[in-house]
């Protein structure tokens, strides 16, 4: 008497990985069986690295996003705060008051408005000279932000009064006082500055670089470092 034979996987039944088929032999991994059937995923980004255009289309979003709001505030501010005392506001923590700066902070270099926009250009054109090789989330926010800030303020200096990259920049936002006697007045465009550079600053810290790598303490990077010690393979660890 004789055993049935094991049925085999018909014709609309797929092998998983590693399976052995009619022929003996195992499904290589990643495969399945019959045609049609869906294949692999495309695999992700090397060290879950950001694609360079999704990095880049962050990066314009961002920088274009806090470019619209600062002229919008600006305009606002020039149309509500003109030839009018300061606005207090939160109980004198904060104090709406429209000025015009024809320097940095402080009104540092007042007199040599010409170099800001100078300066301005040159950070643009290094921002976009990285954009080249991006692929950084956090850092296409950060570089954004700075983007966005820069921009916002260059356009004060080479259309605003009195003249092509002389212009005073406009400010409305003092903090404690209404006239900046505190802390400088400042406006959308120079907090998102501050807060792409503090992002840059914290980013750095961290070892994360702008390729989208990541650097250990030993300043090597985290994949090669795991690689080594085998804690990046399966199994390395008992």
């Amino acid at each position: 008497m004789t055993a049935a034979p094991t049925p085999g996987p018909g014709p609309g039944r797929a092998r998983t990985a590693g399976q052995p088929g009619s022929d003996g032999q195992a499904e290589p991994a990643g495969q399945t069986g019959p045609a049609g059937d869906n294949g692999p995923a495309d695999p992700p980004t090397r060290g879950g690295r950001t694609p360079r255009r999704r990095a880049l289309a962050v990066l314009l979003g961002v920088g274009l996003t806090s470019l619209a709001l600062d002229l919008l505030t600006k305009h606002l501010a020039l149309q509500a705060l003109e030839d009018r005392a300061p606005v207090e506001l939160f109980g004198g923590l904060v104090y709406l008051s429209l000025t015009r700066n024809s320097g940095a902070a402080w009104s540092i270099g007042a007199d040599h408005t010409w170099i800001f926009p100078l300066i301005t250009i040159g950070v643009v054109g290094w921002i976009l000279w990285m954009a080249l090789r991006l692929r950084s989330l956090p850092w296409a926010i950060s570089l954004g932000l700075v983007l966005g800030g820069a921009l916002g303020n260059l356009m004060d200096r080479i259309f605003r009064a009195p003249g092509w990259f002389v212009g005073h920049v406009v400010d409305m936002v003092s903090l404690l006082d209404p006239y900046g006697r505190v802390w400088p007045v400042f406006n959308l465009a120079d907090s998102s500055l501050v807060c792409g550079v503090i992002l840059a600053v914290l980013l750095e810290l961290t070892g994360r670089q702008r390729d989208g790598s990541r650097l250990g303490r030993d300043g090597r990077p985290v994949e090669a470092a795991d690689a080594a010690t085998g804690d990046g393979e399966p199994g390395g660890r008992a």
